[in-house]
């Protein structure tokens, strides 16, 4: 598969992102989400070394920039373009600051179950969409950082992939869909069950 060929439901990267790759060796996706991976592991072994407050922006944008800064020039940057999905680039910013405030209630007042405001976290934070690619992977681990907040192992995201096309991504993507109705069942049935 080409480098930037995407499913229906992948954020399309502008013709400029594109010309941000670092790594210009890279011709396939498959070459992509390898070096994406292994940025991710080595953020993660960091994250072990550093303990700090994950509920404000310039935690988010500084794990983004740590998990994809080798690959990408914009990592750790808030996209400037629209998208198939995410608010405009003006409003990022302040939606942002309005969850991260949820986040803190909720958790100071037990407002969900520690599964539930994780799982709630991610899915605004994905429905935000503040950079241009990632959005998902780094969603998935902010969610994970705030279970280990509550001392709770990381959630279950599937035995696959969920960045490459198959029926285990079509069925986060279905959940992440129903979510946006306010229903967060399906998405904690996924969890729970992969």
């Amino acid at each position: 598969m080409n480098i930037f060929e995407t499913d229906d439901n992948s954020t399309p990267l502008t013709e400029e992102e594109k010309q941000q790759l670092k790594a210009k060796w890279i011709t396939t996706r498959a070459e992509l989400n390898e070096l994406e991976t292994k940025g991710i592991a080595d953020t993660e072994i960091w994250l072990l070394k550093n303990k700090k407050d994950i509920l404000n922006e310039t935690f988010i944008k500084n794990l983004h920039k740590k998990m994809f800064g080798n690959i990408w020039k914009w990592a750790g940057s808030f996209r400037t373009s629209e998208r198939n999905i995410g608010v405009a680039p003006y409003e990022i910013q302040p939606k942002l600051r309005i969850l991260l405030d949820d986040v803190k209630f909720w958790i100071d007042n037990q407002t969900f179950s520690p599964k539930e405001i994780a799982i709630r976290f991610h899915h605004r934070l994905v429905q935000i969409h503040p950079f241009p690619n990632g959005n998902g992977r780094i969603s998935r681990l902010m969610a994970d950082l705030l279970m280990k907040h509550f001392g709770l192992p990381a959630l279950n995201w599937g035995s696959g992939n969920l960045t490459e096309i198959s029926e285990l991504r079509k069925e986060y993507i279905s959940a992440l869909r129903e979510a946006d109705s306010g229903s967060y069942s399906l998405l904690l049935t996924f969890i729970e069950n992969k």
